[in-house]
């Protein structure tokens, strides 16, 4: 043990610590001011607006200079039963537009730029079919690593993770969400539709 700790100071000293970066942190549901709580489930929504924020869940990726809404989503299970998760997520503007969550792995390729194939004169060989664009500037693995994936959460247990949408957080709006699940039986749960507020 002494020896690995030996080695982890070694590797401080010589690649440094930042001191000033933020670290990224997910703190209890009712610890946000946006939260909701319905059949012992609560469930927070925070969108992610300052620098602070996105340099610590996000590195260098800066989703919203794209267009592109992280909001952090915490949900606790506290009604001792274990909870399947089949999430679908819908940003409500304050005017009442839904916005469908973007696929973690489309916001990876948001800003790259694609070549259109060159088609060549009457070459015998077929050309490959266009594919899609190479994965843009939010290519980095926290876009991905950090999306809410959890299928299950146990009883009393808590699980985060990002959802992605096109368009700007405004106050009043909210956040849709369907497919939680009674592990055991099958039976659904009342959809949330949780306030999306600024910390």
């Amino acid at each position: 043990m002494r020896r690995v700790a030996l080695i982890l100071l070694s590797i401080t000293m010589v690649f440094g610590v930042d001191k000033d970066k933020a670290k990224f942190t997910v703190g209890a549901a009712v610890s946000y001011t946006g939260y909701q709580t319905l059949d012992k489930i609560t469930i927070a929504a925070v969108p992610y607006l300052s620098d602070d924020q996105i340099k610590a869940a996000f590195g260098k990726a800066e989703p919203l200079r794209y267009g592109v809404l992280p909001v952090l989503v915490v949900m606790e299970n506290g009604t001792g039963k274990a909870l399947r998760l089949d999430l679908k997520a819908e940003f409500i503007t304050a005017d009442g537009r839904h916005v469908p969550a973007l696929p973690p792995d489309d916001v990876t390729h948001i800003g790259a730029s694609s070549k259109a194939p060159r088609i060549g004169g009457s070459s015998p060989i077929p050309l490959p079919l266009p594919t899609r664009a190479k994965k843009g500037p939010l290519n980095t693995w926290e876009i991905e690593g950090r999306a809410f994936a959890p299928k299950l959460v146990p009883p009393d247990e808590a699980a985060s993770g990002f959802f992605y949408f096109y368009g700007d957080h405004m106050d009043g709006a909210r956040l849709y969400l369907t497919g939680i699940k009674d592990a055991a039986s099958g039976k659904d749960f009342f959809y949330f539709e949780v306030p999306v507020q600024k910390q």
